[in-house]
């Protein structure tokens, strides 16, 4: 196999399996409830300050009407607040409940654990190199995804 074909398969089945083992270590009994895409927009909102929905969207690639979906989903389900600003009532500012902070940090135990081995088995060499791979490949993804 040429080093095209072992690439692409390396890349399609890395990409796949990354999907498969994130949503299984997501879904445990406190967190059956959601799914990757709902984890990835717990993310997106973060521990820190409140956001907004056009802030949020914008770090996620979608348009506010779909992550007003998304966002409607994780109030109900208990993981999201959403706040009115005290300066602009017309404002809503999201974070996450105490239920969704316990989701945050289930689902960066999981991106640690991952990052953690790779790390484990790479000298410092190795590890810069497949840094700067990487980079290269999300700017390619970016670029390709806003010149749609």
């Amino acid at each position: 196999m040429d080093t095209y074909e072992t690439l692409n398969e390396v890349l399609v089945s890395l990409f796949r399996d990354i999907m498969d083992l994130e949503q299984k270590a997501i879904i445990t009994p406190e967190f059956r409830d959601i799914t990757n895409n709902d984890m990835h927009v717990i993310h997106a909102i973060g521990m820190d300050e409140p956001k907004n929905m056009s802030t949020i969207a914008r770090e996620l690639s979608v348009t506010v009407g779909t992550l007003t979906i998304a966002m409607n989903s994780l109030v109900k389900k208990g993981y999201v607040v959403r706040n009115r600003g005290q300066e602009d009532r017309r404002v809503v500012y999201i974070s996450l409940s105490e239920k969704g902070r316990r989701a945050y940090e289930h689902h960066a135990r999981f991106h640690r654990e991952m990052i953690d081995s790779v790390r484990s088995t790479l000298n410092p060499d190795e590890m810069e190199a497949l840094v700067k791979a990487l980079k290269h490949l999300n700017y390619w993804f970016r670029s390709f995804q806003e010149n749609e």
